[in-house]
């Protein structure tokens, strides 16, 4: 049997192509990121099919244009009745977990473990919404928070004997 691939999704918000040097060196190296491309997979050819933040996420998460999801913008919730990518994974028996900023109104489906930001959430000292509904502050910068608890479960809580597909947004 062939062993399932590890999946780590990494999305940033409002992130220009050259900003990573795996695309354009011309203004700043990122070595640890053109590290990444260069083990996983690099996206050449791909644009964006919605430039609002929460919609642009309700397409890579369902994998339909926004007037058929239904999240045309920041304010409306998600229709949760669409079907996302994570949950295939999860039904696949992956083990699934997503940090950060998500903008959706309501929780991620098919994630076993997730902390989100309400909203476009604060920068500083911001609060987070657990799986179980708790609402969490958490100290510090809000890049670093998200950092540290991906990293954490990584580390630490997932099950190293099971497949995972993790969502670091």
């Amino acid at each position: 049997m062939q062993e399932r691939p590890n999946i780590l999704f990494i999305m940033s918000d409002d992130h220009a192509y050259q900003a990573i040097s795996a695309y354009d060196d011309k203004l700043i190296k990122t070595p640890n990121i053109d590290r990444l491309a260069k083990e996983g997979i690099q996206f050449t050819n791909a644009s964006v099919t919605n430039s609002i933040c929460a919609p642009s996420r309700a397409v890579i998460l369902t994998g339909k244009h926004s007037h058929i999801n239904g999240k045309i913008d920041n304010m409306i919730p998600f229709d949760t009745t669409q079907v996302t990518f994570p949950q295939l994974f999860q039904k696949a028996g992956y083990q699934t977990a997503m940090f950060g900023k998500l903008h959706f109104g309501n929780s991620p489906k098919g994630v076993d473990e997730f902390m989100i930001l309400p909203g476009q959430g604060n920068y500083i000292n911001p609060e987070f919404i657990t799986e179980n509904g708790d609402r969490i502050t958490k100290q510090g910068y809000v890049t670093d928070i998200i950092t540290d608890l991906t990293l954490d479960w990584l580390k630490n809580k997932r099950d190293p004997k099971k497949a995972f597909m993790m969502m670091y947004l």
